[in-house]
């Protein structure tokens, strides 16, 4: 299967310039982020469209507007669900509550999603990675894993392969292989060796 990860959103855009978290919730894509998700669709329609049948995604705006152009371009639904979601730990991890989703997206299926989906504190690595064991074991019980495409985050991605990606990348991930062991979630500082 292929992990995409979202295109720049707001949130990516202010942090990366200043290293804070600008408190934006649900932040949407930035004009380079719709960019990135066109390219994206472009792309993976033209490598692999021809086997692509599903399309998997996170409920946050910023994913739901990457999976957007591929779902169009291949004429595929999007199957929603907050397993594929980010690891909660910034503003931009506060979700839309699914009524507001239901309203924004009144062609996708949020009946399955409680109402506010996201957690209420932030997730420990050890959640993140049970979360992405527990997609593995699912992915890999269907016949077709190869024929999916999961709209998701930096965090999630990292949880399924031990790598990090930037905004609108992607990589094919095998889950019937074992997960990653290891994840450094946090870059170690530098250490400072005076004269």
């Amino acid at each position: 299967m292929i992990l995409l990860r979202h295109g720049q959103s707001e949130f990516n855009l202010h942090f990366t310039a200043t290293r804070r978290d600008p408190g934006i919730v649900d932040p949407k894509l930035t004009e380079l982020g719709r960019q990135q998700a066109e390219a994206a669709a472009e792309a993976l329609a033209g490598a692999a469209g021809g086997r692509i049948r599903r399309i998997i995604c996170s409920p946050y705006t910023r994913a739901l507007q990457t999976a957007a152009p591929l779902a169009r371009r291949l004429n595929l639904p999007i199957f929603v669900t907050p397993t594929v979601r980010e690891r909660y730990a910034f503003s931009c991890d506060i979700g839309s509550p699914r009524t507001e989703l239901s309203l924004a997206w009144p062609d996708l299926d949020f009946s399955h999603l409680d109402e506010v989906w996201w957690p209420a504190i932030e997730e420990p690595d050890h959640e993140i990675e049970a979360r992405a064991r527990l997609f593995r074991a699912e992915m890999a019980a269907l016949p077709d894993w190869q024929d999916t495409v999961v709209v998701s985050h930096w965090g999630f991605i990292l949880a399924m392969t031990g790598h990090r990606v930037m905004n609108g990348e992607w990589l094919s991930c095998d889950p019937t292989e074992p997960p990653p062991e290891g994840i450094v979630w946090r870059a170690p500082h530098p250490t400072v060796v005076k004269p």
